[in-house]
């Protein structure tokens, strides 16, 4: 085509039919995307139990609108088989070197499909960011971050919350980090874990009566196992061969230095941890009061001092009297 005097490489009428053609055929796909997705966000209701049910949904539409757009294009534009195979030879080779994280990221997200590894509402730690999963893309992966317990407190990045609560924060994370980090799904297949609590007392005390405090405190305040969805153990062991699990609360004992350290282990839901504890430790501590029983602690108790004992000299006219003076008895 030449215009103003100059001839323009690849522009002429075809090409120009093509791009309209083009442009149409996208604004085609993305109103058709956009009004599927409406459509299933009006007939999926808002409870928890659709909403796995809508975001399958919607990531489908997505899935397919993103095949028809390439095929589509392609048909547009490449009607000749081997100028596709050309071109699409030369394209791969420099969107492979200057697109490589992105690449990686979606490769991960077809990982992270096909093998289940987590999805919408997991509680799960990835790349660093511990946190519930509200969103799954092609390229990131949206958290809800939450704090981090005492036992993690000193790693990036510093929490202010010190347990497992939201922080307020929505964090993305590259879909990519699945190749180099391990993922810990806290809820998929097993939606409990186990917990801990140390319970330090002194020499002296009621071992027996505390250690049945702890027993009493599991039992009405953490998961009830004889009535825990029984589905959910036998998944894990029908899944991955895991032998019949031991979930009745138990008190584990050790001596140290300092004091005798009871630990009871028992078992909560992924989400209720903070408040289950938070009832124990109220319930153990007015039972240990009760009974006056103190708990153990790394603290120096001063159990004696010297007297003191001060002597004030008399003043006599005439005559010098020794200076105060004090003496220690």
């Amino acid at each position: 085509m030449n215009l103003f005097g100059i001839d323009w490489v690849g522009v002429n009428a075809e090409n120009g039919r093509k791009l309209l053609l083009s442009l149409v055929f996208i604004a085609v796909v993305v109103a058709l995307r956009i009004g599927l997705r409406a459509l299933i966000g009006r007939v999926a209701g808002k409870s928890f139990a659709t909403t796995q049910l809508r975001f399958w949904s919607r990531q489908g539409i997505s899935l397919l609108a993103a095949v028809v757009l390439v095929l589509g294009l392609l048909s547009i534009w490449f009607n000749d088989p081997t100028r596709l195979a050309t071109a699409f030879g030369l394209v791969s080779a420099g969107v492979a070197f200057a697109l490589q994280q992105v690449i990686t990221s979606l490769a991960g997200y077809l990982v992270i499909l096909r093998g289940n590894t987590f999805t919408v509402g997991d509680r799960i730690s990835m790349g660093g960011v511990r946190g519930d999963v509200m969103r799954l893309g092609f390229i990131q992966t949206t958290i809800m971050e939450m704090g981090q317990p005492p036992s993690v407190q000193g790693s990036d990045p510093a929490m202010w919350v010190k347990s497992r609560q939201f922080t307020g924060r929505i964090v993305t994370v590259s879909n990519s980090q699945i190749f180099s980090e391990p993922v810990y799904n806290y809820s998929r297949d097993f939606p409990f874990i186990w917990e801990e609590m140390v319970i330090p007392i002194t020499y002296q005390a009621d071992r027996a009566y505390v250690e049945r405090t702890l027993i009493e405190a599991a039992r009405l305040h953490a998961t009830d196992p004889d009535t825990m969805a029984i589905g959910a153990k036998e998944h894990l062991q029908r899944t991955f061969g895991v032998e019949p699990i031991d979930l009745q609360p138990r008190v584990y004992w050790r001596i140290t230095d300092n004091w005798m350290e009871l630990t009871v282990r028992f078992i909560v839901g992924t989400h209720q941890i903070r408040g289950a504890k938070d009832a124990m430790t109220r319930h153990i501590i007015g039972k240990l009061d009760e009974a006056g029983i103190g708990i153990a602690s790394a603290t120096y108790d001063i159990v004696g001092m010297p007297k003191l004992r001060i002597e004030r000299g008399m003043r006599v006219r005439g005559s010098e009297c020794p200076s105060d003076k004090g003496t220690w008895g």
